[in-house]
Formats: structure tokens, sequence, C-alpha cells
């Protein structure tokens, strides 16, 4: 007997998802053939079969999470008879070389734009109705059911589904080749080159079915279609995919930096119509890194060391029904407002079509969020390492203050910054908080 075991799919991660096997119990397979997807929390990586031989036994069912270096599938031939177990166990290990090279594209599961930030075109009074900034939608689902989707009896996976959106591709008319009705990568590509499936502007916007609601509660057909939401079934659901790294990483957070927070607002009354609150918040962000770069940093907590770094890459994070995720602005120093609106389109779309490529989400040297995209005005925001800082919006509201001769309301901007006190001092921290709300406070 030979036991593959499942080989480490990119970037350390500890575990994957089973959400296909293209092989079953008592087939003869042959080396290099598509055995199985896993989908990791950031990408569908289709695994070949090791060598040839027959398959003896299955170590789990789509949906099964499988943990790294755990026995994923059994084969006896004559494999077994020509290698060693060490031999094996090399073989494995070049078998992750090869599947981290061939990494699909990063497949996030986003049925919306993901980021909410106000147009720099839009006038003051538009923006303060949308009251975004940055951040997208807040994370809702963690049930198994939601990732198998079913499509007038066929089952679609989440990369598919988001493979089906961003080729165009009305998944109820695609034909399943996959066990059990499920749809394959393959299929929609397959179908999006012969163009029978074409989805209309109406089934690409609802391509991610809804809760069923009461038609008194109904949005108006000009409004933003409603994040699904959990459904409560008082049922243990094992936690997947994007929300599972979501977890370890906040636990990690949790037991290794610590955090303290300071909040105060941002008084913007001076505001020229139009001005892009994205725009404002970035330019603030590295105006005070230049003013106190010790939040501008990574810090070791093993080693107790700080890097202080030069150039600023913001990250944006962004919250899906699936979890946190953080793409990266890169060098906002060098940025022109209009370079910003430019990139933020970019994350935006990016975003949409579940396209961000691993590397544009990490290696942020600050962090920027809004929890305010919906409610709150001061918040103690998460700090993710090596970061040292992170800084988050509140809900842009009108306050009444004391002017010559008698009361005024001004809108402001409530901010809360979150910073690691090993790395990081009070004094300046205030500081940096301090020149944010100053470049705010300016007219343009």
């Amino acid at each position: 007997m030979s036991i593959f075991k499942l080989p480490d799919l990119g970037e350390g991660l500890p575990d994957a998802e089973i959400v296909e096997w293209h092989v079953k119990v008592g087939d003869n397979v042959k080396e290099d053939q598509p055995m199985v997807s896993m989908e990791t929390a950031k990408a569908v990586v289709d695994v070949p079969v090791p060598h040839d031989g027959v398959v003896k036994k299955l170590y789990g069912e789509p949906g099964d999470v499988i943990d790294t270096g755990a026995p994923l599938i059994e084969f006896e031939g004559e494999h077994e008879n020509k290698q060693s177990e060490a031999q094996t166990e090399s073989q494995d290990t070049d078998s992750a070389s090869k599947l981290r090279q061939e990494a699909e594209q990063v497949l996030m599961d986003l049925d919306k734009d993901g980021v909410n930030d106000v147009p720099a075109e839009e006038p003051a009074a538009a923006a303060e109705e949308k009251q975004g900034t940055v951040v997208g939608q807040m994370e809702t689902s963690d049930t198994v059911q939601d990732s198998m989707t079913d499509f007038g009896g066929k089952k679609a996976a989440p990369a598919v589904r988001a493979l089906a959106k961003k080729l165009n591709v009305d998944l109820s008319q695609v034909e399943a080749t996959g066990s059990g009705g499920v749809i394959r990568p393959s299929d929609v590509k397959k179908a999006a080159q012969s163009g029978q499936a074409q989805a209309s502007a109406t089934e690409k916007s609802t391509a991610q079915p809804a809760p069923t609601r009461p038609a008194a509660k109904q949005a108006a057909p000009s409004a933003k279609p409603a994040t699904p939401k959990a459904q409560a079934d008082d049922q243990w659901q094992q936690v997947k995919g994007s929300r599972r790294t979501m977890a370890r990483v906040m636990q990690n957070a949790h037991a290794t930096i610590v955090p303290t927070s300071i909040m105060d607002d941002a008084d913007i009354h001076a505001w020229q119509p139009g001005q892009d609150i994205t725009g404002r918040l970035i330019r603030s962000l590295v105006i005070a890194a230049q003013a106190e770069p010790a939040l501008n940093a990574w810090f070791d907590g093993d080693k107790l060391a700080r890097r202080i770094i030069s150039h600023v890459d913001i990250g944006i994070a962004v919250d899906t029904e699936d979890g946190l995720f953080v793409p990266t602005m890169r060098n906002c120093e060098t940025l022109t407002p209009q370079q910003v609106r430019e990139e933020m389109n970019v994350i935006k779309e990016q975003v949409k079509n579940r396209s961000i490529p691993p590397e544009s989400m990490k290696d942020y040297t600050l962090m920027l969020s809004n929890f305010g995209v919906y409610a709150g005005r001061y918040a103690t925001p998460i700090i993710t390492p090596p970061c040292v800082a992170i800084v988050a919006a509140g809900k842009l509201r009108h306050e009444v203050v004391p002017v010559m001769g008698g009361m005024e309301a001004h809108r402001t901007i409530p901010l809360s910054l979150t910073f690691d006190h090993r790395a990081v001092t009070g004094g300046e921290a205030a500081r940096f908080l301090a020149a944010m709300i100053k470049d705010l406070q300016k007219s343009q």
C-alpha cells in the first residue's frame, strides 16, 4: 500500500478543504492525472495523482478539512514495491513544491464590490449619505451549506462561482461533469468558450442566491442587494476557508500583541464639496507616518527587534461574508490624489472579481479599516503582526461645536488608533493621531 499525504499547498497553510474528488475507489489511475481539487484560504489547487496505481481509499469527502501532512488517499500497485517510505516522503515534498508553483489565482468568494468608498467626483451631501471610506461588506456566513451552492440541481463551490462570475457564465446552464452534479472549473471554462451559457446583467448581479425575505422588507430595485446572513440551525459547523484563516490570525494577534487604543475626532467642516474621503484618510496616514515613523514599522516579539520602514504600504481591511481580507496599496507616499483613486478602483475590481494576487495581501506597513460603514463611533481594531498600528474610521456624524458668537454643527470623522505598546510609546501614538487630525482638518 502507498499512502499519499496532503502536501503544503502554499504559504505554510496548516490545512485545506476538499472541493471535489476526480477519482474514486477502484479506479486505475495514471501519474499526473487530476486527482482532487483542494481549497485553501486563498486558492483552489488541483492536486494531481502522484504515481500510477489503483485507488484503495479516500480519506475524506467534499467539504471535509484535511490537515497538511495527514493521509489524503491510499493506492495499491507497482509503486509500493519500487519505493521505500523515505522515497515516498521525498516525492511528497517534490509534489508540494510543484503544487505551490502551479497554484491557481486567488479566488475569494465575494458577491459584492467589497469596498465602499466615496468617489472623488461626488458632492459632499452624497458622500455623507454613503458614510463610507474604505471597507466593504460585513462578514456573515460560515455554514457548510454556503460553500456548495445549488444551481438547478447542480452544485458549485465558492471558487467555481467566482470563476463563473468573472467569465460571465450562468451556472444553471453549465453541464456538470463532476460526481454528484458538481460543476468543475473546466466546465465553466468550456461554457465560456462556447458562449452558450452567458449570464445576463441581471443574472450576474444575482449569481449568489440571497435569503428570501418578506415582501415588505425587500429593498428597492435600485438598492444594493443585502449580504446573505448566516442561517441559525443550532448545529456546530466547521469553520473553513478564509474565515478559518481569519480566526487563526486573530488568535495569534491576541496572543502576541500588547494592544492599546486612543480615540479622537477630526473636524472636517472646512472641506470643500467633492472631497475624496478615502484619499484624505490615506494622505493623513502618510503625513502621520512622516511625523511619527515609529508607527509605520514592524516588530519581532521573539527577537525584540523593530524595523522602521521608509515607504508607506497601507493594508485596507475588507470585511466579506467569508471573513476578513487586507489588500495592500503600495508606496502611498508617492501617489497623487488621482492615483490613489485609481488604485482604489483597481482594488474594488479585484475584490469584485476575486482576482487579488496573494502577494497583494501581505507586507503592509500600516492598516486602515472602517467599521463605521454601517454603525459605530469608536472601536479597538485588531493589529495583524508584524505591523504595530491600525487606524479605524467610525461613522461620519455632525457634532455641535462652540464658535465665536454661538454654536455650529460640524461634520466629524471619529478615529480610533490601536498600537502595539511593545513597539510604540503612548506619546508617539498620540502625536501620530494628532498629525492625522491636523491634516484631515485642512480645507483641501
